[in-house]
């Protein structure tokens, strides 16, 4: 027999038995997970992993077979996960997602939000000062589908049948298909202002104080009929939910743009995928609070008529989507989830290397 066959024959002889018993538990493992493994084998696959690394560290250097070097490759790769792999499950990194992860993002990124309110507030303020000195320009701010009859013409009594006019029996099919609709409009513009956002955050702009056009047009066609809290009321009860999670997303997008414009001692495109990270989170979120402002528009605006209800729900809202946002994922690293105890020593290493 030849002498490197001989070796090969020898060296696999020697540890194979270690092998194939971490071989057995990593399929166990990858079959029914890491839990369902007893506390003694769970002990035994760390040392495993280490011996499976030393086997394939020295089949390497002496250049033994390709069929061994690829299945213990294979192997010491199946076994990494089983390791060092994420246990949580799904449930488990969504609870650290909307606990820690996205208020803390939120607070991170609150300059570029903030910039979002007060350019989507000068549209809306645009918006109805213009229209208010010359109802002419509403057509130029809303089109007649999005309007739906609400125009300077229409009367008093055709507002508030808009604005009052409860659900009918058996509507709750109809009230999804639109819930549905809703969420799909309003999140393709979030991802909109984020995806833009890369482009120097100027199309953010624009898009933010554009969108704002229609809803200042409309305040002022209800204004000048005197329905100025009823119409507040009517925007409240989902409006404060879409209107954060439409600020979310530009605001993702302005920081991804600062990113562009600003990024410091690294280059841009590095810049872009560590801001990329926060900007993600807060997409992320605020997708998901579309969800439940297409919810409320969809139905509860529809099935409650009392203003002073649709205020109180509104204003509940408000309320608690800022204490989340204040108050949830305190001393979270906002841009690395789950770095909550560590993020101090990144913070500084960061500093060092050019990082945000």
């Amino acid at each position: 027999m030849p002498d490197p066959v001989l070796k090969s024959y020898r060296f696999r002889r020697e540890r194979e038995d270690h092998w194939v018993e971490l071989g057995e538990l990593v399929d166990h493992a990858e079959r029914r997970g890491i839990k369902s493994l007893s506390a003694e084998k769970l002990f035994r696959i760390p040392g495993l992993y280490r011996a499976c690394m030393s086997s394939l560290s020295v089949a390497r250097s002496i250049s033994l077979d390709a069929n061994l070097l690829s299945y213990l490759e294979s192997l010491a790769t199946r076994a990494y996960f089983v390791v060092y792999g994420v246990r949580d499950r799904f449930g488990a990194l969504a609870r650290q997602f909307f606990q820690r992860d996205f208020p803390a993002a939120v607070r991170a990124t609150a300059g570029p939000i903030f910039l979002a309110f007060l350019l989507l507030a000068a549209g809306i303020w645009t918006g109805w000062a213009v229209t208010a000195a010359d109802s002419a320009w509403f057509e130029a701010f809303i089109s007649s589908e999005m309007a739906s009859g609400r125009t300077p013409y229409a009367s008093r009594e055709r507002l508030e049948s808009q604005l009052f006019d409860s659900a009918p029996a058996g509507a709750a099919a109809a009230f999804l298909t639109f819930a549905a609709v809703l969420f799909d409009n309003n999140a393709r513009v979030g991802i909109l202002c984020f995806a833009l956002g890369a482009l120097f955050g100027a199309p953010v702009v624009l898009l933010m104080f554009y969108n704002g056009l229609p809803a200042g047009a409309l305040f002022a066609v209800h204004a000048n009929q005197g329905l100025t809290l009823e119409f507040l009321a009517w925007l409240s009860i989902h409006g404060t939910t879409e209107l954060l999670a439409i600020f979310l997303c530009a605001g993702a997008g302005f920081h991804l743009g600062g990113a562009m414009l600003w990024p410091g001692r690294r280059t841009r495109l590095r810049a872009l995928a560590d801001h990329g990270r926060r900007a993600a989170v807060l997409l992320v979120g605020a997708v998901a609070m579309l969800f439940v402002a297409a919810l409320l528009e969809g139905f509860a605006r529809q099935l409650i008529t009392s203003t002073l209800i649709r205020l109180g729900i509104g204003a509940l809202l408000l309320a608690a989507w800022l204490s989340y946002f204040l108050f949830c994922g305190r001393g979270l690293r906002p841009d690395l989830p789950g770095m909550s105890r560590a993020w101090p020593r990144n913070a500084a290493q960061n500093r060092r290397s050019g990082s945000p």
